[in-house]
């Protein structure tokens, strides 16, 4: 840590050269459980930031909330409002290490105006249920060298909710068997370990690709490296429009994930096992994914008067 410390200018007056901002970033990302997916974002949120910092010759150990507020408005008129929340979220996140090591007094974006996102929306555009099989049924008659690694990355999107990050990082080495289930293991948000069960769907589409391998990333390219987000992002858009589904040009890995708690939730599995097969930290995330949590069908009013009815 004392190498790490020397890197970061004590003097207020001082100005932070970008090799050691860099290796502050890195040093700040290894001391935290993250996911490689996280890590890739946080990095990209505070090289955002340092480069904003860079066009007005702003020292960032010497930034106040109302240069983060300049930041943010600048965002919001391109970005979403959660996008610009969580950019900023990561920024803060880097000066807490800063304030650690007492490079900085305080964290100049613990005042400023953050956008306001609301726990009750998401933007993502959802998937009813038909349209998840319509999509998989797309992915299952694809002929072709990827169609079988195709089906596997829709199915385990579909089939378990998995993040796009998720995804992308399993390895074959991350597939087992625990008390006669078959199991993957990963990291997940937050950098917590988590394990989720195969479908007998998802496990038969994992064999598919496996193909007698033993390490190495479960779902590859053409050329044997590790699919990217952005190769998954353009796969589920390919397949909706084969399935024939309106809007096909807004969805997004995110969308099977939205359709996952809804569709556990309709079938009556319980908020707290969804929030945890999700790795949700708080409840109220998992409601704002359940697109049919304001189906009036589902009014809890209606059990209590048919069990009542039947005392």
């Amino acid at each position: 840590m004392e190498t790490i410390t020397a890197l970061v200018p004590r003097q207020a007056g001082e100005v932070a050269a970008v090799g050691a901002a860099e290796q502050v970033t890195e040093a700040w990302l290894a001391n935290r459980r993250l996911s490689e997916h996280t890590r890739a974002a946080y990095r990209r949120d505070v090289a955002g930031w340092l480069a904003w910092c860079a066009e007005r010759d702003l020292d960032p150990l010497r930034a106040s909330f109302l240069d983060v507020n300049a930041y943010a408005r600048g965002l919001e008129r391109t970005l979403t409002a959660a996008t610009v929340a969580r950019k900023l979220s990561g920024v803060s996140s880097w000066y807490a290490f800063l304030a650690k090591l007492r490079a900085v007094d305080a964290n100049p974006v613990g005042g400023a105006d953050r956008p306001q996102v609301s726990r009750d929306h998401s933007a993502t555009v959802g998937l009813t249920g038909p349209e998840v099989a319509a999509l998989l049924a797309a992915a299952a008659v694809r002929t072709g060298p990827t169609a079988a690694r195709d089906l596997a990355a829709v199915t385990l999107l579909a089939d378990l909710g998995l993040r796009v990050g998720e995804l992308c990082s399993l390895d074959v080495t991350d597939l087992g068997v625990e008390r006669g289930h078959r199991v993957v293991r990963f990291t997940g948000k937050g950098g917590r370990a988590r394990r989720r069960v195969l479908t007998p769907g998802a496990a038969a589409a994992v064999d598919a690709v496996l193909a007698g391998r033993a390490a190495g990333p479960l779902l590859v390219t053409s050329g044997g490296g590790r699919l990217d987000r952005h190769a998954v992002f353009r796969l589920v858009r390919r397949l909706a429009r084969d399935a024939g589904i309106a809007g096909w040009a807004r969805l997004s890995p995110h969308s099977l994930r939205h359709a996952f708690a809804t569709a556990a939730r309709d079938a009556g599995v319980a908020l707290e096992d969804v929030q945890d097969a999700m790795g949700h930290a708080d409840p109220r995330t998992t409601r704002r994914y359940d697109r049919d949590r304001h189906n009036l069908d589902r009014d809890p009013a209606y059990t209590i008067a048919a069990a009542r009815a039947r005392g």
